[in-house]
């Protein structure tokens, strides 16, 4: 017996899920777990459905998911997915501690993915991926263009045939023209603060100049709209007067790492739905 994850997204209508639970057990499938959610304010349907059952046959697959979008309403999208390893191209600049967890999770198996790239403006972190056995692919900025490095960034992520790419602390502003290369939801990208809070430069230097009482961190998927993409994953941890931005941005760093890993793990575990500017998340 096999599990995969069946995602359904439609208008919303009356008796989805017994259509879709009738088709299940047509096809002799056993539903694990399911999680469901409608929208309101735009009539939208959410799904995921765990299943239990064969699918060795490539045309019983094919038929069973035909069968559950004709019982949807018009426009379904439907998605049947397994759980192989995914491939991590992460880009990252010179702070180390979003990297080293990536790494640790991904070499333990905490996270379904394999690390297959590490990519950077700066050499300081070859060292570390190169202790578990990635390769690191220096894109400097010198000399050259923003133009033509991110050109030679997509290349390298293009060549590892990455599934998702992961800005763990990148410290460069992507262009359209990079954004717009992939489609929406495959750039991850941690920031520094409880969006929408001090977006920009220096977050814990606008929050000390604030003296705020909590800091927090955001897994965002990247957008053209600078830190404004849909909300993966948000935390925050309480802070004191007594902190200063040095202060400020090392205890950060443990909540970035947290919410990065969070929310990189759900996305891998297909528990997020991209809705519009914001996101279901199972």
């Amino acid at each position: 017996m096999e599990r995969r994850i069946l995602l359904t997204e439609c208008q919303d209508a009356v008796g989805i899920i017994a259509k879709i639970t009738n088709v299940c057990f047509q096809f002799k499938l056993n539903i694990i777990r399911q999680d469901q959610f409608a929208s309101q304010e735009d009539n939208k349907f959410f799904m995921r459905t765990v299943l239990e059952g064969d699918f060795t046959n490539e045309t019983t697959i094919d038929a069973f998911i035909n069968t559950v979008k004709v019982v949807l309403p018009e426009g379904a999208i439907v998605h049947l997915k397994d759980d192989h390893k995914k491939k991590l191209c992460v880009l990252v600049t010179k702070e180390a501690h979003c990297l080293g967890e990536i790494l640790m999770k991904a070499y333990s198996g905490a996270l379904n993915a394999d690390v297959v790239c590490v990519a950077g403006n700066y050499p300081d972190l070859g060292e570390l991926a190169e202790k578990f056995n990635v390769p690191f692919k220096l894109v400097s900025t010198d000399g050259i263009t923003k133009e033509e490095q991110e050109k030679q960034m997509m290349k390298v992520i293009d060549e590892c045939n990455a599934d998702y790419v992961i800005l763990a602390k990148y410290m460069r502003i992507l262009s359209p023209d990079f954004v717009n290369h992939y489609p929406l939801g495959k750039i991850i990208n941690i920031h520094h603060s409880f969006l929408p809070a001090f977006i920009g430069a220096k977050p814990y230097l606008q929050a000390f100049n604030r003296g705020v009482k909590i800091i927090g961190a955001t897994a965002h998927f990247v957008t053209n709209n600078l830190d404004e993409g849909p909300i993966i994953e948000q935390d925050v941890i309480k802070v004191t007067h007594r902190y200063d931005p040095e202060t400020l941005a090392k205890a950060g760093h443990d909540v970035e790492q947290m919410v990065l890993i969070r929310a990189i793990s759900k996305v891998l575990d297909d528990k997020v739905f991209i809705h519009g500017n914001k996101t279901v998340v199972f």
